[in-house]
Parts: C-alpha cells; structure tokens; sequence
C-alpha cells in the first residue's frame, strides 16, 4: 500500500523554482515531494533514538541536527 503523502505538491514545486526551474511538472513535484518525505521520515527516526538514548522523550533541534549530520 502506497502512503499518502506528507509534503505538499505545490510548496515542493515552489523550492524547485527558488533553484532556477522555470515550470516543473506535476510528476516532478510527487517524485521530489516522495524523496523530501523519506529524507524527514528518516531524519525523524534516527532522531528519536537520539533522544531516547539520553533518556528524553522530547526530541530537540540538536537530535534533529545530529541525526541529519549522520544520515
């Protein structure tokens, strides 16, 4: 089963433009907005067993940047 996805189309379309893209497709949109999904989902992980390794339940700005640094 294919997850609904959490990142919306349009803002993703948006960041594809700030790089310099003058139209991008809406296939392009779901296909960057799927891999900016897995890239937060997996940060979001890694920094919840950085937080439960100091014994938090609250994940901070530091797991969120460890985690990302380490991914």
């Amino acid at each position: 089963m294919k997850r609904k996805n959490i990142v919306a189309f349009e803002p993703v379309g948006r960041i594809m433009e700030e790089t310099g893209a003058l139209r991008v497709s809406h296939d392009a949109k779901v296909t960057m907005a799927d891999y900016i999904t897995e890239y937060a989902l997996d940060i979001g992980k890694l920094a919840i067993k950085y937080a439960e390794h100091a014994k938090r339940t609250t994940v901070t700005a530091k797991d969120i940047k460890l985690a990302q640094k380490n991914l």
